[in-house]
């Protein structure tokens, strides 16, 4: 499990949330709680796609892929 920085606004009767770290993973919702959880699942689907967009891109090249841990 990866640790972000979830940054919400309030807009008016929305709360408008972004992930700091990974340009992209934005929503919206109601309350903060239901922004906070758009949000937890937006960072999923944002990884998930860059994941198959890049092996989509490298298909039928050699190339290595490993887990890189940074600590910062």
């Amino acid at each position: 499990m990866e640790k972000f920085t979830a940054v919400f606004e309030q807009d008016g009767d929305w709360w408008i949330g972004y992930i700091e770290e990974i340009p992209g993973v934005n929503t919206q919702g109601r309350t903060i709680d239901e922004a906070r959880e758009n949000l937890k699942e937006a960072v999923k689907l944002i990884v998930e796609a860059n994941r198959e967009l890049a092996r989509r891109e490298t298909a039928g090249r050699a190339v290595i892929r490993e887990e890189l841990k940074v600590a910062v």
